[in-house]
């Protein structure tokens, strides 16, 4: 077992993200075989570019609102909604209006 307290984690630069705050709380390369669990802190108008990752990918919603587009499809997502991405599949996400929003990102490695 390992605690990890609400303090505790690394911060990080999210790659292709703007106006928003990462916390590594699990690492894959440190303590995990193959999962990596994440909390990120968006500021109003901030996102993440249309990308795609060899990781599944959940993301729950803690507070806020926030609206994750793919190819075809659109979400409008709110505190206590999750949203599964599989590997591969794109996405975009931008937080609307004057509030932030704070997710907790799980990702997995496929095998």
């Amino acid at each position: 077992m390992k605690l990890v307290k609400a303090g505790e984690g690394e911060v990080y630069e999210a790659k292709r993200h703007s106006g928003c705050f990462a916390m590594k709380k699990l690492d894959p390369e440190k303590l995990s075989k193959r999962l990596n669990i994440a909390l990120s802190h968006f500021l109003p108008g901030g996102g993440a570019e249309m990308s795609a990752s060899p990781l599944e990918r959940a993301y729950y919603v803690i507070n806020g609102s926030l609206t994750v587009k793919g190819k075809a499809e659109q979400y409008k997502l709110a505190a206590g909604d999750l949203l599964y991405i599989a590997p591969g599949e794109e996405r975009e996400i931008k937080v609307e209006g004057t509030e932030p929003a704070s997710i907790l990102v799980i990702m997995s490695r496929v095998d």
